[in-house]
């Protein structure tokens, strides 16, 4: 736990410029200093202002500003590229509790804990407040403070957990939990939000979290729990409730001025002028403005379906024109070590420049339409999670299945949402439920553009590989309460 953590929430002007809105005019918030617990908290501003910088932790480089999707490296979907002598280590798990990368989000996510434990703390005591923005920010503090610690169940199995009690009483060196703790904390707080958060908003407030937010992430909790039953019971909540249906077109989704869709559960909100994020410029080629990170490999591009509109969407090949704002641009394989980038995630002002209004995808609910069918294929057999796939494969401009089994499932998986930090974690999910050997996907090389080895074969080593080490400098500043996940 960060000194910063331990101290308690400080909320500046910074954290007032993220809210969540559509119309920048809603966004020019007039800085107000700086307060503590014992000055804030105090009217219904104050409570949707503080909700507010819980969401701006998201942007931070080191959280899903960027960081947060080193973690899917090790997938056979892409190369690390870049310059981080850190994501080498990820990417041939070779990694060890002092790599870098396995610290950088630590801190991030027990800010957005602290934070959100801060506001479950102070915003019951407002006196005067409308029931429903009270009920509303409630629900958002449950889901963030729920989707930190399930990002840190994701990545290191077993964490400590911090809890508004802990808060008030100052007690933060905490040891682990299990990892049922954590999922059952997880469920706690998603029930409490789905409760709590309204529906729908107008489109002032579009990029909150909704209710169709706290389902879609509950139907992702219960499928890593292998309770398929419950998954396929809130998953369907979101398909069948008419308010979260996919966007018409694929390319919606990462387009700025339509990406905060009815699909978009839960996205990274930003503006071209207030609210930078990392992520984009990490996956946009050098030559336009980026940082050249995270490439796809020829293996994940060769596996798009002819007519699948989504090849285009997502990935920038040799030959193809690209609209980079001023000029048409055409892309060519000498612009990435692997002959290809990611272009889901890369947009250019009319005047140059990357455009930094395009959101950053968490939770879609084509994600939860397939964690459905997969459900179904695993409890009732094959074909039936036709509906579900099918519905996800008209919109991508491909021909029904019949009898979908899992190879078909694992494949839609696999090209809807290719570089959105799923393929690691979906492979390793398969892999404990002994659905593939994990082995043949990760023991062998990752070729080049060149048919060079740009990543020797690497040895996928059960269970270790399944989480990540706690960082080493969190367990030396715990006195011996933190205890290293083992095999490390």
């Amino acid at each position: 736990m960060t000194k910063k953590n331990r101290n308690k929430l400080l909320i500046t002007a910074a954290v007032l410029f993220t809210s969540m809105t559509s119309c920048d005019s809603l966004l020019d918030v007039t800085p107000k200093g700086t307060y503590t617990t014992a000055t804030y908290w105090r009217s219904q501003s104050d409570a949707i202002n503080g909700v507010t910088g819980i969401y701006n932790v998201l942007l931070e480089e080191d959280f899903t500003g960027h960081a947060e999707f080193t973690f899917d490296d090790p997938s056979d979907d892409q190369y690390r590229a870049g310059d981080h002598s850190e994501d080498v280590a990820i990417e041939n798990l070779t990694y060890d509790a002092g790599n870098a990368q396995v610290r950088f989000g630590w801190k991030w996510k027990y800010e957005m804990i602290n934070r959100a434990n801060s506001a479950l703390i102070y915003i019951p005591k407002i006196a005067t407040m409308d029931d429903a923005i009270r009920n509303r920010c409630l629900g958002e503090a449950r889901f963030l403070r729920a989707f930190a610690y399930w990002r840190l169940m994701l990545i290191y199995g077993e964490a400590p957990v911090v809890s508004e009690d802990d808060v008030l009483t100052g007690n933060y060196n905490k040891p682990k939990v299990s990892i049922d703790s954590l999922r059952s904390m997880i469920q706690t707080d998603l029930l409490a939000a789905a409760d709590l958060l309204p529906d729908t908003y107008e489109s002032a407030d579009r990029g909150r979290l909704t209710k169709g937010s706290a389902w879609g992430l509950l139907c992702k909790l219960y499928m890593y729990w292998e309770k398929l039953d419950q998954a396929i019971v809130y998953g369907e909540k979101v398909i069948n409730s008419g308010r979260y249906d996919l966007a018409p077109t694929y390319v919606a989704n990462f387009t700025p001025e339509t990406s905060n869709n009815d699909e978009m559960l839960f996205a990274v909100q930003t503006s071209d002028i207030w609210g930078y994020s990392d992520f984009t410029t990490y996956y946009t080629p050098r030559e336009w403005n980026g940082w050249n990170f995270h490439q796809p490999l020829k293996e994940l591009v060769d596996e798009f379906e002819a007519n699948d509109q989504r090849k285009a969407v997502s990935i920038m090949s040799p030959g193809d024109k690209i609209n980079i704002g001023t000029t048409i641009a055409t892309y060519n394989a000498n612009m990435s070590e692997t002959g290809y980038h990611f272009r889901k995630f890369s947009y250019w002002k009319p005047n140059g420049g990357l455009n930094y209004s395009l959101k950053t995808p968490l939770l879609r609910s084509a994600d939860i339409m397939l964690l459905v069918a997969e459900a179904k294929i695993r409890t009732a057999g094959a074909g039936a999670g036709d509906a579900e796939i099918n519905k996800v494969r008209k919109r991508a401009g491909l021909d029904p299945v019949a009898g979908a089994g899992m190879p078909a499932l694992i494949h839609e998986r696999r090209m809807e949402l290719s570089g959105e930090n799923e393929r690691h974690q979906d492979l390793m999910r398969w892999d404990k439920a002994q659905l593939i050997d994990i082995t043949t996907y990760y023991n062998k090389p990752k070729y080049g553009k060149d048919n060079n080895i740009l990543v020797p074969a690497r040895t996928f080593v059960r269970p270790k590989h399944y989480y990540f080490p706690l960082p080493q400098t969190e367990i030396d500043k715990s006195n011996g309460v933190l205890i290293q996940n083992s095999n490390y």
